[in-house]
């Protein structure tokens, strides 16, 4: 299976604008240094990702290396926020689960995160089979072990969060009063909650620049906890796979073989991938933020290749 919708218009890998090193405040490389416990002498600066808080391997001295991420409260409070949030969520994880851990915390100006360092590297665009094999059996195991999550982590609910993605279809219908099936699927969308609900942690955000194949054993690890919520177990799975399916892939097949998501009703899966259209397109409409200039084409993609699969599973004219 090709799809329809065309390649995956941005440079995958090299979607960032971000600090670096050299240009952090002195005091501030002072302290990350002292949490390192040794000089820094060279610097790899992550440039996947859409937002521009400093992220980078540091190497030091004494041949230690060091994934950090920072951002000004000032200058940056939202990524700043978003940073903070993911520290309290990474300390809370259970160490089982697949995801690098929380080494040190500096919270004053800025929010920094000392977080271990994995060698290892992103999923290949566009996706191959055995790599998203690899990564939804990942997604299997953390599903099973965040069955209920952590209280500690004090999660909101699937329902709760998505409740204001349905509002975003009235965007659509406004701006593109031609769309066929435009009523259908935003009915689709607006039955969301009935789908949604469960005790399982759900990352949200399981995507080719959140995830690293280690170099030595192949084990997956996902990155950037920011904004998981509690919900369906098969949510991961589902969205995981909006990249593999525009990248190609028959993930079709992968549904209905993965233990996740084999016995979901299907009019659940669309009511999800119609909630997700509405997402993507309305944001795609955004303006592009300076700071990250791929974003809004990245969104329009997933979203024309989510309304490009809802309308096969339906049988409607696309």
């Amino acid at each position: 299976m090709s799809s329809p919708v065309g390649p995956y218009p941005i440079p995958a890998g090299r979607t960032a604008r971000r600090l670096v090193w050299e240009f952090l405040p002195p005091h501030l490389r002072s302290a990350i240094e002292a949490e390192c416990g040794s000089p820094v002498v060279e610097t790899f600066s992550q440039t996947s990702g859409f937002t521009p808080g400093f992220a980078s391997v540091l190497v030091c001295a004494d041949g230690s290396r060091h994934f950090v991420k920072a951002a000004s409260v000032k200058a940056q409070q939202l990524f700043a926020d978003s940073y903070r949030e993911e520290a309290r969520k990474l300390a809370t994880l259970p160490r089982t689960v697949a995801a690098p851990r929380l080494l040190w915390v500096l919270d004053d100006d800025w929010v920094v995160l000392g977080i271990e360092h994995v060698e290892g590297r992103a999923p290949e665009r566009p996706w191959r089979q055995a790599e998203l094999d690899a990564v939804l059996d990942t997604l299997e195991v953390v599903a099973d072990e965040l069955t209920p999550p952590p209280a500690a982590l004090d999660l909101d609910t699937a329902e709760d969060d998505f409740k204001p993605l349905v509002a975003m279809w009235e965007h659509i219908a406004a701006t593109r009063p031609d769309l066929p099936h435009l009523a259908e699927a935003g009915d689709l969308a607006a039955g969301f909650a009935e789908v949604v609900g469960g005790t399982t942690l759900v990352h949200t955000d399981v995507r080719d620049d959140n995830v690293l194949l280690g170099n030595v054993d192949g084990r997956v690890w996902l990155c950037d906890w920011n904004w998981p919520i509690v919900g369906a177990p098969w949510l991961d799975t589902l969205m995981a796979l909006i990249g593999p399916r525009g990248d190609g892939l028959d993930v079709e097949s992968v549904l209905a073989s993965r233990r996740l998501t084999r016995d979901v009703h299907p009019e659940a899966i669309d009511r999800v991938l119609a909630l997700l259209v509405g997402f993507f397109l309305k944001s795609a409409d955004d303006p592009v933020p300076h700071t990250s200039p791929f974003i809004r084409e990245h969104q329009r993609w997933q979203g024309e290749v989510l309304w490009e699969w809802l309308c096969e599973r339906r049988g409607w004219r696309a």
